[in-house]
């Protein structure tokens, strides 16, 4: 869908926002939120019937992009598109994600333990990467990775996701460091339970669970504050904090049972 840059809300501009896992989820929740802002949206997923579904039910008129974050010739052409059009957008917003149980000594597994990190993580760095020159030419704009608290410590069943989330997050501090005094700024966004496709085969307690619909002002609150890194909630926050306090002897004891989420193929 065509798009055009909706008129100033009072003094301030609404924003340009490119996000991708947009066609459910998490990704939904913000692209809903962002829209009821006046936001021009730039919207990425591999499905392109629920993209172009959720577009039509957005207020204003948004950009969709069929390309999944594993393919950076298709990222490039979707932000350029995006950029020719809207202009250097004000967020972007790496949302893709994906999970699966996963267990080392099954060989069947390898394949899921690749593609969780090529999307978790590299899927990142080519969401990025076609916007840091230009937001470095205008000096301004936010790079926004959602992370997760699974990557503040392994849990069983679960090392190719814990293992993404931890990598996404020292790359996102990495590139903190690095854009430093560019006028970008690179904020990370941990999530503790949402409630999304994800999540919903979890066959275990979620403790401070939220919707989608709840989730998605928040997550917008930490981008509009510039927060380097957050959880959310922050509940999960001081779980988190604890957590890494844990001597490996009592951690190990406490998780070694812990639920585990179901295996599969990605």
């Amino acid at each position: 869908m065509d798009a055009a840059r909706p008129a100033k809300t009072g003094a301030r501009a609404a924003p340009v926002v490119f996000l991708t896992g947009a066609s459910s989820g998490i990704g939904e929740a913000l692209a809903r939120h962002y829209a009821a802002e006046g936001a021009t949206l730039g919207l990425v997923a591999r499905r392109a019937a629920q993209l172009d579904a959720l577009a039509a039910s957005l207020p204003g008129r948004h950009f969709t992009f069929a390309a999944d974050v594993r393919d950076a010739a298709a990222l490039q052409a979707a932000a350029g598109s995006f950029m020719q059009q809207a202009g250097v957008p004000d967020i972007v917003i790496g949302n893709a994600g994906v999970s699966v149980g996963t267990l080392t000594g099954e060989l069947e597994d390898l394949p899921a333990f690749e593609a969780i990190f090529d999307i978790n993580v590299l899927g990142l760095v080519r969401t990025f990467a076609p916007f840091v020159k230009p937001m470095q030419a205008r000096r301004s704009g936010a790079l926004v990775g959602i992370a997760s608290v699974a990557g503040i410590r392994g849990l069983p069943g679960a090392g190719a996701y814990c293992a993404s989330k931890s990598a996404a997050i020292t790359y996102l501090e990495s590139l903190r460091v690095e854009l430093r005094g560019s006028g970008v700024k690179v904020q990370t966004i941990c999530p503790g339970y949402i409630d999304t496709p994800m999540t919903a085969i979890n066959p275990y307690p979620m403790p401070f669970l939220l919707s989608a619909d709840e989730a998605a002002p928040r997550f917008a609150r930490v981008i509009a504050r510039g927060t380097s890194c957050a959880v959310v909630p922050w509940q999960m926050g001081v779980v988190a904090r604890l957590l890494r306090l844990l001597p490996d002897t009592v951690f190990d004891f406490a998780f070694a049972k812990a639920g585990r989420k179901p295996r599969g193929t990605l």
